[in-house]
């Protein structure tokens, strides 16, 4: 799985690390980032629901095979 951050877009509501802390936290700043070895999401079963619940659609998921 390839998981895109579109930084412009991001609010820094924070709902992704909420939903998938071992994908995702906030920089310094408070905006959204992926911890580092975990860009792929590895099998995390949350990083759907943490992609449904940024508020802007800030996170966008797709498949390897992509």
């Amino acid at each position: 799985m390839h998981i895109h951050i579109d930084k412009d877009a991001c609010i820094g509501a924070g709902q992704c690390a909420l939903a998938a802390p071992g994908v995702f936290t906030q920089d310094d700043d408070g905006y959204s980032t992926l911890i580092p070895g975990r860009e792929n999401g590895d099998g995390d079963p949350m990083v759907r629901e943490a992609a449904r619940a940024c508020p802007v659609g800030a996170i966008t998921l797709r498949d390897a095979a992509d």
